[in-house]
């Protein structure tokens, strides 16, 4: 039998089960965050919070979310609506300039029925792809590989973060 060592996957299978009971919610910790680094936060400001997916379908994977806490689209305001919608165009310039990917996934699941881990704090997901990230593993063992560490990814996006500040 081949393993595959990834100890990183335990965090994710602890830190689900800890959820799973738990109102908290992960991205108004990351709004609150004084240390943005550990949160894995990019960018927030009054209406808005980018950050990275802390348990990612590909190297890069940002979750972009309204700071207030609301669940559905008919809930934010015209502010946060066009906040969300900037800061979705400077996330994808970041990402092509950080990562330099061949195209992005970008996705909202509203609702638990559609996939969406945390219901109750809308966000979108942020996913780049590159030609020929996607091979066997996937297919065969239900694995996905992340080529890179978290801390690493946070930082080369850190170096053009400028980006998310500009026009």
């Amino acid at each position: 039998m081949d393993v595959l060592w990834a100890p990183w996957r335990m965090k994710y299978i602890e830190y689900a089960k800890v959820r799973k009971d738990s109102s908290e919610c992960f991205i108004c910790d990351a709004v609150r965050a004084e240390n943005l680094e550990e949160h894995l936060v990019l960018y927030k400001d009054s209406f808005t919070v980018l950050l990275m997916n802390k348990f990612p379908y590909n190297t890069g994977h940002l979750l972009l979310a309204p700071s207030r806490h609301v669940a559905d689209f008919s809930q934010l305001t015209r502010e946060e609506l066009l906040s969300l919608a900037e800061l979705l165009r400077k996330s994808l310039a970041l990402l092509k300039l950080a990562l330099s990917p061949d195209g992005f996934n970008v996705g909202v699941n509203l609702g638990r029925v559609a996939g969406a881990g945390l219901e109750t704090h809308l966000h979108v997901h942020i996913v780049p792809r590159w030609n020929g990230d996607t091979n066997f593993m996937p297919v065969i063992s239900n694995t996905k590989v992340i080529p890179e560490a978290l801390k690493d990814t946070y930082r080369r996006l850190m170096e053009h973060v400028h980006v998310l500040k500009g026009p």
